[in-house]
């Protein structure tokens, strides 16, 4: 099984979602920004797809880390990733 990795580098989420065919999304909440996702495929309903400015100063804001996975326990890319609150240990 391949082990998660945490970053807070913009560089390395962008690559790692855009590999993966991904596109920044969000949740609106009654707050300013929403809750961020990564949206994979055909955009569901409660996503609203988001440019990559806007996502990173959500994910700033929030003081958050992306905690993710390269490889899946196949072999192939796996997609798996969750947002956590920075210096949270994966």
């Amino acid at each position: 099984m391949s082990e998660a990795k945490t970053t807070t580098n913009h560089d390395d989420i962008r690559k790692w979602v855009e590999e993966r065919d991904g596109h920044p999304a969000v949740v609106r909440t009654k707050g300013e920004g929403g809750i961020l996702r990564i949206d994979f495929g055909d955009p569901e309903e409660a996503l609203e797809p988001i440019e990559w400015d806007e996502f990173f100063r959500i994910f700033d804001e929030n003081d958050l880390a992306f905690l993710y996975q390269d490889k899946a326990g196949s072999g192939g890319k796996s997609r798996f990733n969750k947002f956590v609150e920075r210096g949270r240990n994966a």
